[in-house]
């Protein structure tokens, strides 16, 4: 059964946070993997993508980008998946669309103006999340229609700052005014909140309604695909869950 997580604030909006289950991908991957980045099946990918599509919105028309951990953000349109534009973040007004970004332990954000009918969602990794990407997400929505005084943002499973243990030349790089984002690990070495830091980006973005579900990528292995947990397990590969948000015809 696909694991479909959804937020209180997206109420009545086609969406979902989805976990690993419900998939037909085996072994390191096994589970609901959809990301075209792994070394998985690629008819496993597809299937999966398409039982993804069928638990929000059936019978849309699912659209992702190459993501590259930026804060690029462009308008859903028909490309194939093997041509895909290199961004990290999709809006759009148009029924029938359902948007996707693919995490594993960055956080993904989705977005909706219900007046507008405009929604959007975005791929907030460190780089991203710093280079602005929830604000490229907001403007680009503006654009369509949408104003920020009424769009609502959830922000679903990440890493959590527990197991996110960075260097300190990270921590200096984003200077003092970002202290409160870390804290001291066991190890000697500094924790960020990634998701404390995405809503606060958010909130500066001048969004007032914004739910963070607090769900840990890493610690879940049953639930969650996690890039950090694989490479301290050293696997040598793996998987993406996909976070769906669309507008129904």
């Amino acid at each position: 059964m696909i694991d479909v997580i959804l937020s209180s604030r997206l109420g009545g909006v086609p969406h979902g946070f989805l976990g690993r289950s419900g998939g037909v991908s085996a072994g390191i991957l096994a589970g609901l993997n959809c990301g075209w980045g792994s070394g998985d099946d690629r008819e496993s990918i597809a299937e999966n993508r398409r039982r993804a599509v069928t638990a929000i919105l059936p019978g849309a028309k699912l659209v992702t980008v190459h993501q590259v951990h930026s804060p690029n953000v462009v308008e859903a349109g028909d490309w194939p998946d093997d041509d895909r534009p290199a961004a990290d973040a999709l809006v759009t007004d148009r029924p029938g669309v359902l948007l996707g970004i693919l995490t594993a332990d960055c956080a993904p954000i989705l977005f909706v103006d219900r007046d507008a009918g405009v929604i959007g969602a975005a791929h907030a990794g460190w780089r991203g999340a710093v280079a602005g990407v929830a604000a490229s997400t907001i403007a680009a929505m503006e654009k369509l229609g949408a104003r920020r005084d009424r769009i609502v943002a959830a922000v679903g499973p990440c890493i959590t700052q527990r197991n996110y243990e960075v260097d300190h030349d990270f921590a200096e790089r984003l200077g003092p005014d970002h202290d409160r984002f870390f804290t001291d690990g066991p190890a000697g070495k500094p924790h960020f909140d990634l998701e404390s830091f995405v809503v606060a980006s958010l909130a500066d973005a001048g969004l007032t309604r914004i739910e963070a579900l607090g769900l840990d990528t890493y610690a879940t292995p049953d639930r969650f695909f996690s890039y950090r947990r694989a490479t301290h397990l050293g696997e040598p590969d793996y998987g993406r869950q996909i976070s769906l948000i669309g507008l129904p015809e």
